[in-house]
């Protein structure tokens, strides 16, 4: 070789070597850094997708159960709801039944003191048409003085003094 090629080969080595220290210094950090801080980012952003991925699954199980507890609460209700319809139509009932009986009770009573006054009655009309009776048969009997006298010696023979 030529000592003109060999010093070219060595001036290109020397500026070669020249431009990767320069690019070394100046471009590979800046450029290494940048892609770095890239993979560094990425990584967060996939740790945030994961923590945000966690955090979805937890708001779906905690969305589950809250909607558990919703159904079981709502079912709870429902059931002290028909326990309490139930509770008043059988108070309500109950107090039918015992209203209707007071009812009976008082008609019964009603009824079985207009019998004792309709028999009041029937006696007293009774009394009154036998006293009118024996009135107008004693009246009969004893128009005539000597019925009267018949009457008197009858009854005085059937005391005993």
């Amino acid at each position: 070789m030529n000592d003109f090629s060999l010093g070219l080969f060595v001036y290109m080595g020397l500026i070669f070597i020249f431009l990767v220290l320069l690019l070394k210094k100046l471009a590979w950090k800046p450029i290494l850094d940048a892609v770095n801080e890239r993979e560094e980012g990425i990584r967060g952003a996939l740790a945030a997708a994961e923590n945000a991925k966690k955090e979805l699954e937890n708001l779906n199980a905690d969305n589950e159960r809250i909607l558990k507890e919703a159904r079981a609460e709502r079912d709870l209700l429902l059931k002290d709801a028909r326990d309490m319809k139930d509770n008043i139509i059988s108070a309500a009932k109950a107090e039918a039944k015992e209203q209707q009986n007071l009812v009976i009770e008082q008609a019964k009573a009603a009824i079985a003191s207009e019998k004792q006054a309709a028999i009041a009655d029937i006696r007293k009309q009774v009394a009154t048409l036998s006293i009118d009776i024996a009135e107008k048969v004693i009246r009969k009997e004893l128009s005539t003085d000597k019925k009267q006298a018949e009457l008197v010696s009858d009854m005085l023979k059937e005391v005993n003094i």
